[in-house]
């Protein structure tokens, strides 16, 4: 028989003549000298003269390693998937939700279900890792971001509120002083003209008050944009480069900030329109219900606007896009997804409103307390007298409540809109290259075409 490599062949007993030596290898059994003479007794054999019958043993030849079977091929069951069929993105991030791509593991890119331990962590430079962000991991971005970089983040959001509600409580205490049109309000015989009058002062005094704070939340978003993505990546910032980074852009971002209201007005007018045109024409309750059935119509296709152009504002700060250009990018990342970038945004301001009325609420009543109507008069009147001593105090607590609440607010929309990228134009690898991960994506596919 010849040897081969690795397990010997079945039936390798040895053979007459052959006998194995101390390696396992069979060689020939040395005869006598003298094979003519027949008086010569019998050399004692080594071997039991019974044998098993032969093809029962195989000896393995020691200078050949073992080499085991390849592997089945995966099937749909336990610790096996499906083939990837046309636009999935299976293939990019290894299996079912995608773990981050670039890992392999022995067999090749990891997957989902591919080895008994689960999916490979993805890359984590910074606050996220670099694929696919689910919900709670989105919030804990923005959270982190906060907590990691906390001097520059709570310092950009401190000096804005309180910039912001100085200018807030000096317009109301020297300007706006809407204590007339309070009482006239009040005043149950308050004529036509004075209650259009005093309704007019107070929608211009909140007009002004809300075109400050808006001021404040445009450049903090700004500044804190820059911040979150430099998280993103692991490497801090510092207010100075911060505000360097983002000054170029701020005439855009208020043009774009003042743009998407106006945009939602315009709609919601022209919603309107016909209703009140037939109302003002005679048609009575007619044109009244119209003008209302018209209105809603018009605002659920404002929101549904509002909602495609939300990711406009890190599109231009962080791609350095005109403002129509910014619109456009974030209408082609929401499409498609529209309903979980709405879901998001609607719970990141949720969970906003409520830290800032959990800090805002108890010095509102320890304002109207320490105010001169007392705490009785501010229930009553929601307001108090409007004193220094309430505006000072209040506006303590709103203060803390901004600085809160824009590292959230701003973190969430920054980390949305990655999100969409990453899922979109694979951007988990430019920023894998940005932050220096070493080979990062390769032996995987690329990315998938309107994924």
């Amino acid at each position: 028989m010849k040897d081969t490599p690795g397990w010997a062949s079945p039936g390798s007993a040895p053979s007459d003549g052959q006998e194995p030596d101390s390696s396992g290898t069979a060689r020939p059994t040395e005869q006598p000298s003298d094979q003519g003479g027949t008086d010569q007794p019998e050399q004692p054999s080594k071997w039991s003269k019974e044998q098993p019958p032969p093809g029962q043993w195989s000896a393995p030849s020691p200078q050949a390693p073992r080499q085991a079977p390849p592997p089945p091929p995966p099937g749909p069951g336990w610790g096996g998937r499906p083939p990837a069929g046309p636009g999935s993105q299976e293939g990019r991030y290894g299996g079912w939700g995608g773990p981050g791509r670039g890992h392999t593991g022995p067999g090749g890119p990891a997957g989902w279900g591919g080895n008994w331990g689960g999916p490979p962590p993805a890359a984590k430079p910074g606050v996220i890792p670099l694929r696919p962000l689910g919900v709670g991991e989105i919030l804990d971005g923005a959270v982190s971001t906060m907590r990691t970089h906390w001097r520059t983040v709570l310092g950009i959001s401190l000096t804005v509120a309180v910039v912001t509600q100085i200018a807030v409580i000096l317009l109301q205490g020297f300007v706006l002083d809407d204590s007339a049109s309070t009482d006239a309000l009040n005043d149950p015989s308050a004529t036509v003209g004075e209650l259009s009058r005093a309704l007019g002062d107070t929608m211009l005094n909140s007009g002004v008050v809300l075109l400050i704070t808006l001021l404040g939340t445009i450049v903090a978003t700004a500044l804190l944009t820059t911040v979150t993505s430099r998280a993103v990546l692991g490497k801090p910032v510092t207010t100075a480069e911060a505000w360097r980074d983002a000054r170029p852009q701020l005439p855009k971002l208020f043009g774009l900030t003042f743009l998407l209201p106006l945009i939602a007005v315009v709609v919601v007018g022209l919603g309107t329109l016909p209703g009140l045109l037939a109302a003002l024409a005679g048609a009575g309750d007619a044109g009244v219900a119209l003008a209302v059935l018209g209105g809603l119509g018009a605002g659920v296709v404002a929101l549904w606007l509002m909602i495609r152009f939300s990711l406009a504002s890190p599109a231009l700060m962080l791609e350095k896009q005109s403002i129509l250009k910014s619109m456009s990018r974030s209408a082609k990342l929401v499409r498609g997804s529209w309903w979980r970038v709405f879901g998001i945004q609607l719970l990141a301001t949720i969970i906003a409103n409520i830290v800032a009325s959990i800090v805002v609420i108890p010095f509102a009543f320890l304002a109207g307390a320490l105010s001169g109507d007392g705490i009785t008069g501010f229930l009553n009147s929601g307001t108090g007298d409007l004193g220094w001593t309430f505006l000072i105090v209040s506006g303590v607590g709103s203060v803390i409540g901004a600085m809160l609440t824009f590292p959230i607010t701003a973190g969430v929309t920054v980390l949305l809109y990655i999100d969409q990228r990453i899922r979109r134009e694979a951007l988990d690898l430019d920023l894998a290259r940005a932050a220096g991960v070493q080979d990062y994506g390769t032996g995987a596919p690329g990315t998938i075409p309107g994924s």
